[in-house]
């Protein structure tokens, strides 16, 4: 391979790379980017010489990065984010983010109950920003920061790196959702011995053992799982005309039973509470974009 020098490449490959590494083939990274898919292709094959990679290969779903292009994407973001923060130094108070995005990581459970409000704040600090929300949790929220792949992060923990900073803003407690046809009329809480007998839907990234398990399980007691999933967002439809029970965190049981007509109860065990933490990347001065979001995120917690 021959070597490059920055003066030989145009510069604008990297927003084609960049473009066909997030939306995964090149005719939706043409509509981003307002190009023709015969440009964005001829870009592609720009970039295999430059990189001496095939970067992407077909699939049966669109285009896939290969290892080298994994590599270079937090490199390439990193750069372009650079560029757009020196073209907002032109005018740091201005009111329009026309064209802009910026991910922001949360788990299904945090994007119920605050997603409305996050995108009400968001156009309001920065109007003209497209939110982006991607699915995270405090076990992969670190990597995807520093990746690049999120610019924000809304999770429980999981920002203990020098390189990410983080602010508390608040915390959480668990409840119970229930269809309230099950229920005795005007039964307001479950005992622990009722709580234990109905089969309950788990949730839980690995299908088999939640919190509530550890918990029972030190008082000596179990409960019946009849399913499990990944995801809280379709607990309502799993819970609706059934005897089923579903323990999760208490602001997406309220935001679910408010859209539902499910029941929220309390917990009749003694779960820890969880922080409620947002974190970012802590290197470098900030882009005005995050911290807009930032103060929105901050003003739906306030």
């Amino acid at each position: 391979m021959d070597l490059m020098n920055i003066i030989d490449i145009d510069l604008n490959l990297l927003k084609v790379f960049e473009a066909l590494h997030d939306e995964g083939g090149a005719s939706r990274a043409a509509l981003r980017l307002g190009l023709t898919q015969s440009a964005v292709s001829a870009a592609l094959r720009r970039l295999r010489q430059v990189y001496d990679d095939p970067l992407f290969v077909r699939t049966g779903r669109g285009l896939s990065p290969t290892l080298r292009a994994n590599q270079l994407k937090p490199l390439i973001s990193e750069a372009l984010g650079k560029c757009r923060q020196s073209l907002a130094l032109l005018d740091p108070e201005a009111n329009h983010f026309e064209g802009r995005s910026l991910s922001l990581g949360l788990s299904d459970d945090f994007e119920i109950a605050y997603g409305q409000a996050l995108i009400a704040a968001v156009r309001r600090q920065a109007p003209g920003l497209r939110l982006i929300f991607r699915q995270t949790h405090s076990q992969i929220v670190a990597q995807g920061l520093l990746e690049r792949s999120l610019d924000l992060a809304l999770t429980s923990g999981g920002f203990a790196q020098r390189l990410l900073s983080r602010v508390v803003l608040g915390d959480g407690d668990y409840q119970c959702l229930v269809d309230p046809a099950s229920l005795a009329p005007g039964q307001a809480q479950l005992s622990l011995d009722a709580f234990v007998e109905r089969e309950q839907i788990l949730v839980s990234s690995g299908g088999f053992v939640g919190i509530v398990d550890e918990a029972l399980a030190a008082m000596g007691k179990h409960r019946t799982i009849c399913a499990a999933t990944s995801h809280f967002a379709a607990l309502g439809h799993l819970l609706k005309g059934t005897r089923y029970l579903a323990t999760l965190p208490g602001h997406a049981a309220r935001a679910i039973a408010s859209n539902t007509g499910l029941q929220v109860l309390p917990c009749p065990l003694a779960l820890p509470r969880y922080p409620i933490e947002l974190g970012w990347r802590s290197s470098g001065p900030l882009d005005p974009l995050v911290e807009r979001v930032r103060a929105a995120v901050l003003e739906v917690f306030a």
